[in-house]
């Protein structure tokens, strides 16, 4: 696919686990995990916005276009 999720780069950076975020934007750990494995086909426009806040980042720091297949 050549969008990337660098949701669990940004969440390196910013030292908060997982769990953590689920907790604050209010979805299962399973679809955090879901979601930076890159598994999902969409993504809401509300969780997107719910997590560059608490991760206080722009869409773009989370998602990567590439040509390449990986």
């Amino acid at each position: 696919m050549p969008i990337i999720v660098q949701l669990d780069v940004m969440l390196a950076k910013r030292k908060m686990r997982s769990k953590e975020l689920a907790e604050i934007i209010g979805i299962t750990e399973q679809n955090v995990s879901l979601l930076k494995s890159g598994k999902v086909r969409g993504v809401r426009f509300e969780t997107l916005e719910k997590i560059c806040e608490a991760l206080d980042c722009q869409p773009g720091d989370l998602l990567e276009f590439t040509t390449e297949e990986k």
